[in-house]
């Protein structure tokens, strides 16, 4: 008896069809898998023998052949365990549905027949939409994730049990449907600006940032602020729209750290300088994201930025410019988008007091050089904002009232973004930060002042192009924020002020 089950797996971030043949014969009773299983696939064989049986039904002594097809694209993780199952039931005649060529099955199975949570599950439903599939079983903690999915029926179940029962007619069970205007929740969790005393500059350069979406480096003291201003920054970004948060949840979904059933707030992730190339940048046999990645659509805080390795660093340089990794291996291509905006913090020497009003620097010339030579030239040029952060004394800190709320400086940011918006209506781009040299010329109108001001500025520093560029995005963010159409002066002064790294 030949049985077909539809169901689906990822590559990368896309999901694909995968047809679970089901072949029971006479024999002796063997359990075989191919279709180039990993060690989790070749595992269901068990589990799914003790789900049978602990669900209250005989598993068949018979020759069991399961065919992932195609069976030239690797299989990996627990996502088969329910169709595998659903196909053997079919196959000795407990399950009769004459609509289950319509229906994809899903799911991982406990030994005890409940069903666990998988990885993955949204790009492989937007995949069975796009062949047809009409309706999806899979595990109850999945449905609501796979519920985002549009005209395809979602039903989540917490046992095997009841998935035959309802394959039979024996239950009846509703779709999960999910309210999208309800979804996104205003209070983030992030810190607050106003309870960060002082530091005017570097809250102007963050919120010139947010608004362009624009890359930035701190350098300053030990205990000046760096970290807490970088993890009080996403509060000032604008939300996620709904497609920008079903980008970034399918790359949380596959990377298995999904902790909602979608990602409603811009992503913030801080990986450890301990941390390797591939963990910042994705890889493996079967290439996973990267950190680079799970911070799509958000932030990527790097913090005690020198301590990290050199060749880790370098890694970001293409993902920087081009807004996407690529990694090739022997069975292909893997495209992972990573659009995010990258905050970090230094101390500006290994003793970390260079420049500091308080405490005596005691790092030799030396020391200092190879400190700041982690700095490579290409990764710089790459940053549009450098800002000094100055320790705010103790007597400051009792004495200055609060600063501006994050709501305050929001508000800001979000009608600079919506000038953006208008601008780029003809672009494929949101962002300032976004524009290519041939965008730049279309838009960006300089005052006659302005334009001698940058082309002054450029022969003095001997700018690279790069550079020449991004001081010109930085400056039209900033033209944005106090609502001017044209760059002027002051802006291109501002632009240069917060790109030049005279103090590192």
């Amino acid at each position: 008896m030949l049985s077909i089950i539809k169901s689906g797996g990822f590559i990368g971030i896309d999901g694909y069809i995968v047809d679970v043949e089901v072949s029971i014969s006479q024999g002796l009773p063997q359990f075989i898998t191919v279709g180039l299983p990993d060690t989790a696939v070749k595992e269901s064989r068990e589990r799914v023998k003790s789900a049978i049986s602990n669900t209250g039904l005989n598993f068949p002594l018979k020759k069991i052949v399961v065919n992932l097809a195609p069976a030239d694209t690797p299989k990996q993780g627990t996502i088969y365990d329910l169709p595998v199952a659903i196909g053997i039931l079919e196959g000795i005649g407990l399950i009769k549905n004459n609509e289950i060529s319509n229906i994809a099955f899903l799911g991982e199975l406990a030994l005890d027949g409940h069903l666990r949570k998988i990885k993955g599950v949204l790009p492989i439903v937007l995949a069975l939409k796009e062949k047809g599939i009409k309706k999806v079983i899979l595990p109850e903690e999945n449905s609501k994730e796979a519920s985002l999915v549009k005209d395809i029926e979602v039903y989540g179940f917490k046992h095997l049990k009841e998935v035959i029962e309802f394959l039979n007619g024996a239950l009846k069970k509703e779709p999960e449907k999910i309210d999208i205007n309800q979804i996104f929740i205003e209070d983030n969790g992030y810190p607050d600006f106003s309870e960060i005393k002082g530091q005017f500059s570097v809250k102007r350069a963050l919120e010139i940032a947010a608004a362009g979406f624009h890359n930035l480096l701190m350098v300053g003291s030990p205990g000046s602020g760096k970290s807490m201003m970088a993890k009080a920054f996403p509060s000032i970004l604008p939300p996620l729209s709904f497609e920008e948060a079903l980008e970034t949840t399918k790359i949380h979904s596959v990377a298995g750290v999904l902790e909602d059933f979608l990602v409603k707030k811009r992503p913030f992730i801080a990986p450890h300088h301990t941390t390797s190339d591939v963990a910042i940048i994705g890889g493996g046999s079967i290439p996973k994201p990267g950190a680079v990645s799970l911070a799509h659509n958000g932030v990527l805080f790097l913090d005690e930025l020198p301590e990290f390795k050199r060749s880790v660093l370098e890694v970001l340089r293409q993902p920087l410019e081009d807004r996407i990794v690529v990694i090739s291996r022997a069975t292909g291509s893997f495209k992972f988008p990573a659009k995010f905006q990258l905050i970090a913090a230094a101390n500006p020497c290994p003793c970390g007091y260079k420049n500091d009003p308080n405490k005596e620097c005691v790092c030799s010339p030396r020391e200092i050089k190879r400190y700041n030579q982690k700095f490579s030239g290409p990764l710089l040029d790459r940053i549009d904002i450098n800002v000094y952060v100055n320790p705010v004394s103790p007597e400051d800190l009792s004495s200055l009232e609060k600063g501006e709320s994050s709501k305050e400086i929001k508000e800001r940011v979000l009608d600079a973004v919506e000038i953006q918006k208008k601008r780029f209506k003809n672009f494929p781009i949101n962002f300032n930060s976004e524009m290519t040299p041939s965008i730049l010329e279309k838009v960006i109108k300089l005052t006659p002042d302005a334009e001698n001001i940058l082309l002054n500025a450029a022969r003095k520093y001997n700018l690279t192009a790069r550079s020449y560029h991004r001081i010109l995005k930085v400056a039209r963010t900033i033209a944005d924020l106090n609502k001017k159409e044209e760059v002027e002066s002051p802006h291109i002064i501002e632009a240069l002020r917060f790109k030049m790294p005279e103090n590192f």
